[in-house]
């Protein structure tokens, strides 16, 4: 953060965004957050906004929650875009995806996905099958509803993460017992069939889970366009 601060000053933009974990608000009791606004701020020049948006309310088909920090000069208003009134599914964004490579479960995992139903995880599982899969983590505390997870057409995905296979955060196909494709993972993330990636298919999935989806970056960016617009 101190080399962001860095370049905001030597550039002095009218205004910027960081995106992050929305656990960041929280980290050491709020602590973290506060010195990075302070910084952020470059001695008053800025004044700093942030908020938790939701993906799903922005076109996009998935649960997912993210910190938004804006800055923008003193004489500069904001706001962050109103949530839309559509909140697209996972049948919706996959209505018709081109055909991709993807990862693969093993003979042993499919067996276990086999039985969890549209839209349920590990805890629809038979109780010993449950304690085999999860081993020491059945008896921790949490919902560790990731584990063994298959979506559903009718609900938005949950967070993608880089992988789609692992044990912790797996996105089982809703109707078939794999894992999401690149592609199927890329419209989820709101990208359009044309936007081509590179590299291995590990990559690309780590590339498109990393990513900001694309409907929320544009109407986070219509609100900062704005600003252009009120000068």
């Amino acid at each position: 953060m101190y080399k962001f601060k860095e370049l905001l000053q030597q550039c002095e933009p009218k205004c910027f965004m960081i995106e992050n974990v929305k656990g960041m608000l929280h980290h050491d009791k709020g602590a973290s957050f506060e010195k990075i606004k302070d910084l952020l701020a470059c001695d008053g020049k800025y004044t700093i906004h942030h908020k938790i948006l939701n993906a799903n309310d922005y076109g996009v088909a998935q649960k997912r929650e993210r910190l938004f920090i804006v800055g923008v000069s003193k004489e500069c208003p904001f706001e962050f875009p109103s949530p839309l009134t559509h909140k697209p599914t996972l049948g919706e964004a996959l209505e018709g995806v081109p055909d991709s490579p993807g990862q693969a479960y093993s003979v042993e995992k499919k067996k276990i996905l086999d039985m969890v139903p549209e839209g349920g995880c590990w805890i629809d599982l038979p109780e010993q099958v449950q304690r085999d899969y999860m081993g020491k983590s059945f008896f921790s505390g949490g919902g560790k509803r990731g584990y063994a997870k298959r979506l559903s057409m009718k609900q938005p995905s949950v967070t993608l993460t880089c992988s789609p296979a692992q044990k912790q955060t797996e996105r089982c196909h809703p109707k078939e017992t794999r894992p999401l494709t690149t592609r199927e993972y890329a419209r989820v993330q709101s990208f359009p069939d044309e936007y081509e990636f590179a590299g291995s298919v590990n990559a690309i999935y780590k590339q498109i889970g990393n990513a900001v989806p694309v409907m929320l970056a544009y109407h986070v960016g219509k609100s900062l366009k704005s600003l252009d617009d009120m000068q």
